[in-house]
């Protein structure tokens, strides 16, 4: 259960996720060097066959020719990584009701990421996209800048309700003109907003960096449970409504409507070429970590073998 940014001081809640960080996750980095997700590098490795979703822009013409096959040149992984994750704290992420908020899953996704990756020479940024805008922390290395950062993620006000959301869209935008580097991006959120909001500048976003979309569910978005007239308040406008949990139609209608949304959301990261994992305010947050960066080692391992085997 990740700490509560409710109920902890900042400072214990970022001691807690370190040693939860170092004690489950960091050992999945021993070994070649690699960030949480294998990024691209400057520095020209091998060519080999082009295979379907390779990079257009890696072909190397020359052998290309020489082999009348399409081939591809691999880079070396860099050695140096900045990572920037966006942190949506918006009103919509201060809810829960489970073992936490979304809010807490947020903070604990945007520490594994800065610690996974707080390497000698590496760079750690945050945009926080808040009702109020987007604020920059800009990217800086060294594990004081890190957890100074990570400080000002679980130190920022909760927005009152009714105050509005961040616009998604407008905080990828700004990331991908403040994120001139290529690296490591990690898009941290609940994406309620519709996806043709925030696809094209997450599209945008995906062609320079290696993008990771962190979405953060609770159990009571997907489904509702019967518990008679119940009271809902929209977190951006204030809105309340009544709803009579009690019919089985509505409750059928709403876990309708959360499924098609959800799929709306994965086609949508699927489309931008973004690696997509799901957090759950009932799940244990770390075991979810440590499942996408086995999968996504195992997955770029088999590849390389197979390239190998050539």
């Amino acid at each position: 259960m990740p700490p509560r940014t409710t109920h902890t001081g900042p400072d214990e809640v970022l001691r807690r996720l370190d040693l939860a960080v170092a004690h489950r996750l960091d050992g999945l980095l021993h070994g070649e060097y690699q960030g949480l997700v294998p990024g691209h590098g400057a520095e020209l490795g091998e060519t080999r066959a082009y295979q379907a979703g390779d990079d257009v822009r890696r072909i190397d013409w020359n052998v290309t020719a020489r082999m009348q096959d399409p081939h591809v040149r691999d880079t070396i992984a860099d050695r140096e990584l900045e990572t920037w994750a966006l942190v949506d704290l918006g009103p919509s992420m201060d809810f829960g009701t489970a073992n936490c908020e979304k809010r807490d899953l947020a903070v604990s996704a945007a520490a594994a990421v800065g610690f996974l990756t707080a390497r000698t020479g590496n760079r750690f940024g945050a945009l926080l996209a808040t009702a109020h805008g987007a604020e920059v922390v800009p990217a800086r290395n060294g594990r004081r800048h890190l957890l100074s950062a990570l400080h000002r993620i679980v130190t920022e006000p909760r927005a009152e309700a009714g105050t509005g959301a961040p616009h998604l869209g407008d905080a990828l935008g700004r990331l991908s003109v403040t994120a001139r580097r290529r690296g490591l991006v990690a898009v941290i959120s609940d994406f309620l907003e519709p996806p043709e909001s925030w696809a094209r500048p997450l599209r945008r976003l995906t062609t320079r960096h290696e993008t990771v979309v962190v979405e953060v569910i609770d159990p009571r978005e997907l489904s509702l449970p019967d518990v008679g007239i119940l009271q809902l308040t929209d977190a951006a406008t204030g809105r309340t409504r009544e709803v009579r949990t009690g019919s089985k139609k509505l409750r059928d209608r709403y876990e309708r409507a959360a499924t098609a949304q959800r799929a709306a959301i994965t086609d949508a990261v699927r489309a931008a070429g973004a690696d997509h994992l799901v957090l759950r305010t009932d799940r244990d947050w770390l075991l979810d970590i440590v499942r996408f960066v086995a999968d996504r080692r195992s997955r770029v391992h088999a590849r390389r073998a197979g390239w190998g085997a050539r």
